[in-house]
């Protein structure tokens, strides 16, 4: 366990651990192991090789590829050197990215081999960009392991304010751009606090824990930081695969594991998850997406450990709720509630007006809390609507059982949630909308058994103008990322809207979720 009390910022966990267990593995990638002693020095080396570039503090650096030991060594050097990562959703469209590195304004960017080809166009594209370093060496840039060694490694131990950044997450965005969340490192003090008094963030020195997740996604970031921050190995994973997370967990002995609830599914489903050996793991950890009670049932099953839920948002450092094990049995009627609230953490359930509403009653979920970000960057408006007299509003309708379980029943914001991933209908709006035979589009996101939710656009034609539906895909594709495309296309005379001409989305949703005990799947 690491020492919270005496955490003065988040460069101080690689320097606790090189003092408790200087030889003991903290990171496990494609063969290569690294030492607790050699992470910390790592991240000194980041750090100084950061300040040589004349960053300075708070300033923001891109990192562009897919997880690796390396991208976690970079995140303990950007803690050392005051310096605020950005970690951008490989999964984006070029516009999209160039869009996200505009908007923090980063500086340098630091580059995995599967996106060294976009260098020349995001260069081109963002002006403040002044320095590319390639993190596989397989560019003509600088490659991260010569830059790094290049470096002193001397621990630049600089003071480090409690509310100044560490991380800059984007969300997807109501109006068509994401917003960059600000966590501080008071935000990361109060999660591990929370963590830790909830009971589910208590992993122990010397287990073994995969991080899989993406890690431009707040729990993929959280994984690997609280992993190396409780003295445990992190065995990390490039990219989710099925087939090798079902071999990962018997090789490494995997004790700990998050995944979104579509990964489960997709486990069950390969061929080789009947004979696999699950006999290390201890916690499962699922969350990001609702999740089917057969689905959870069959998990719970085949994998023979205790299972948590989290609810929680990039807006709230991804905490928010738990469901511990004890109330996975079916006979206690909590399998479709995300838990109940951390300790520290106030939680209320919001009626139009902002009172709050009794058990049983359907409201917006509301979040108040050390660990609520410190704002978009670069919206105070955006800000100003969400956290309103210290409350965050998550957009998320929900209610209280009787006995303080959270149950989310549907979303404010239109928000579609497809395999762990936010969509926005306006991000995809403004995509098909370009289209020259599209005259009027919404978007809704109609249940699928696979992903959740699935995205579908309703669209009117010009007149004397039509489109295939795959024409129109096939045009929304060069825009915006594939998990974003429309996987159907409907289309109408006129889409419906209220006097004041806003669409009414519920009037095209309602046909697809008839019949369901709640509007998200």
């Amino acid at each position: 366990m690491f020492e919270l009390d005496r955490l003065q910022s988040l460069a101080d966990i690689t320097r606790q651990q090189r003092a408790a267990r200087p030889q003991a593995v903290a990171q496990i990638f494609e063969g290569r192991e690294t030492t607790f002693e050699a992470l910390d020095e790592h991240a000194s080396r980041v750090a100084n090789g950061l300040r040589a570039m004349a960053l300075g503090p708070q300033s923001r650096i891109g990192y562009l590829g897919k997880n690796s030991d390396r991208f976690f060594e970079l995140v303990f050097g950007a803690f050392k050197a005051n310096v605020v990562i950005v970690s951008v959703n490989w999964r984006l469209a070029l516009p999209e990215i160039v869009y996200i590195l505009n908007d923090a304004g980063c500086e340098a960017l630091f580059v995995g081999a599967e996106y060294t080809g976009l260098v020349e166009a995001l260069t081109a594209e963002c002006p403040r960009l002044r320095q590319v370093i390639a993190m596989d060496g397989q560019c003509a840039h600088p490659a991260f392991a010569a830059w790094r060694d290049a470096q002193s490694n001397d621990d630049p131990r600089l003071a480090i304010g409690a509310d100044d950044d560490v991380v800059q997450l984007y969300t997807s965005g109501t109006t068509g751009h994401p917003k960059g969340v600000q966590l501080t490192t008071s935000n990361y003090l109060h999660f591990f606090r929370a963590a830790e008094a909830a009971k589910w963030g208590d992993f122990r020195p010397g287990e073994m824990n995969l991080a899989c997740m993406p890690v431009f996604h707040v729990a993929g970031l959280n994984m690997g930081v609280i992993s190396i921050a409780q003295g445990s190995t992190s065995v990390v994973m490039k990219e989710v695969d099925p087939g090798q997370l079902i071999e990962f967990i018997p090789r490494y002995r995997i004790n700990n594991a998050f995944f979104v609830p579509a990964v489960l599914l997709f486990m069950l489903q390969h061929p080789s998850a009947a004979n696999a050996d699950f006999s290390s793991l201890r916690r499962l950890y699922y969350g990001a997406a609702p999740i089917a009670e057969d689905l959870l049932t069959r998990a719970k099953a085949r994998f023979n450990c205790e299972f948590y839920q989290l609810y929680g948002l990039t807006e709230t450092a991804g905490a928010g709720t738990c469901l511990p094990d004890s109330a996975h049995d079916p006979a206690h009627g909590k399998l479709r509630s995300c838990g109940v609230p951390y300790p520290g953490i106030d939680i209320k359930i919001a009626g139009a007006d902002g009172a709050t509403l009794p058990a049983g009653e359907v409201g917006e979920i509301l979040i108040r809390a050390g660990l609520v970000m410190k704002g978009y960057w670069g919206r105070p408006d955006a800000t100003a609507a969400a956290i309103r007299d210290g409350w965050f509003h998550t957009g998320d309708a929900g209610y209280f059982d009787a006995d303080g379980y959270l149950f989310i029943h549907d979303r404010l914001k239109d928000m579609i949630v497809s395999g762990g991933e936010n969509i926005y209908p306006a991000e995809v709006e403004n995509a098909v909308f370009g289209h020259p035979a599209v005259a009027d589009v919404a978007v809704i996101g109609v249940p699928d058994e696979k992903w959740g939710e699935a995205v579908k656009a309703v669209v009117v034609f010009k007149p004397n103008c039509s489109a295939t539906a795959e024409d129109i895909i096939a045009f929304a594709r060069t825009r915006i990322a594939g998990y974003k495309v429309p996987r159907s296309i409907d289309v109408v005379a006129a889409l419906p809207r209220n006097p004041s001409g806003k669409i009414l989305r519920r009037e095209l949703r309602d046909p697809y979720w008839a019949g369901r005990t709640r509007q998200v799947n």
